[in-house]
């Protein structure tokens, strides 16, 4: 009889890494299209600096580390994904590779690959962006259906918060505003969403919790909760990253809990700060908290009994 020395989980299921990823990268497909018709080929080409450097830097950091490649289990084409969808379709393309680099290379591999970072990567490597250079991302572009110059316009948040009359559900709806490649075409965002849902890749444990925690203190608080449902980065935070395997918990109580605590950062970010969006620190935040929830949220049973993980 074999004994497993190693770190639970021990259970394995009949999806593996790559179908799950490649199932994301499916679902992340139409909103990259949509991107590129609102936006034009600046977004597809930002996306593809961003997966070409993520492919580069897992596969030198396997060959330096002297481990089999994981390349191929498409995890890093996920992440850069993610993170091109952060960025405004005008973000030099220098910029999008380092802040990718730095999700791959520091944020994921040097904590021993996929499975173990502490932190989801495009999430981190967005807010290292946001800290490190922050004029990287003071211009948003507005989509080219209404101009052909694809001239700087305001986000919808930031139309918001400077007192202008925020677009309509349609437009949110539609992506048709200033904003970066994922946080527009909403119809897109639930699509894949809900394809992953029917793929049974993803569940609703987090999304739903942290959607509605946003919504329901917004509406509190007096403002339009439909409007901040909408608008931003909440869509692409709530449906492809708060449902990420390793840095969220494990349980559905867990999940409950780190969807209403991304929510209620993201809601007060919102409400308080200069900044007008809070998805990605909320995310970040909250990853920070995924092995204290995992450790009062987790039971096993001993003896026949169920005790709590202590």
């Amino acid at each position: 009889m074999n004994l497993i020395n190693e770190a639970s989980p021990h259970l394995h299921g009949r999806q593996s890494t790559q179908l799950i990823m490649g199932c994301v990268i499916v679902a992340l497909l139409p909103t990259l299209v949509a991107a590129t018709v609102l936006y034009g080929i600046d977004a597809l080409v930002l996306t593809l600096t961003c997966v070409v450097t993520a492919i580069v830097c897992e596969q030198v950091c396997c060959m330096l580390m002297r481990r089999k490649s994981t390349v191929g289990d498409l995890s890093c084409i996920v992440t850069a994904i993610l993170l091109a969808f952060t960025l405004p379709a005008t973000c030099a393309l220098w910029v999008a590779a380092l802040g990718t680099a730095f999700a791959i290379v520091v944020v994921k591999m040097l904590f021993g690959g996929i499975g173990n970072n502490f932190a989801n990567p495009a999430v981190a490597g967005r807010v290292f962006i946001m800290v490190a250079l922050p004029s990287a991302l003071s211009s948003y572009p507005d989509t080219v259906l209404k101009s052909v110059d694809a001239v700087s316009s305001a986000t919808p948040l930031a139309m918001a918060a400077s007192g202008d009359m925020p677009l309509s559900i349609m437009n949110l709806a539609l992506g048709a505003h200033a904003g970066a490649l994922g946080e527009t075409c909403l119809v897109t965002l639930l699509a894949g969403y809900v394809f992953l849902l029917v793929m049974k890749v993803v569940d609703g444990w987090a999304t739903l919790p942290f959607i509605a925690t946003v919504g329901l203190i917004m509406g509190l608080s007096g403002q339009d909760a439909v409007f901040h449902l909408l608008a931003g980065g909440l869509a692409l935070g709530a449906f492809f990253m708060a449902t990420d395997y390793t840095t969220t918990p494990m349980t559905p109580q867990g999940k409950v809990i780190f969807g209403i605590g991304c929510g209620l950062i993201t809601a007060l970010v919102r409400i308080f700060a200069p900044a007008p969006e809070g998805v990605a620190f909320s995310i970040l935040f909250m990853n920070l908290f995924v092995p204290l929830i995992d450790r009062y949220t987790r039971s096993q049973l001993v003896g026949g009994a169920k005790h709590d993980i202590i």
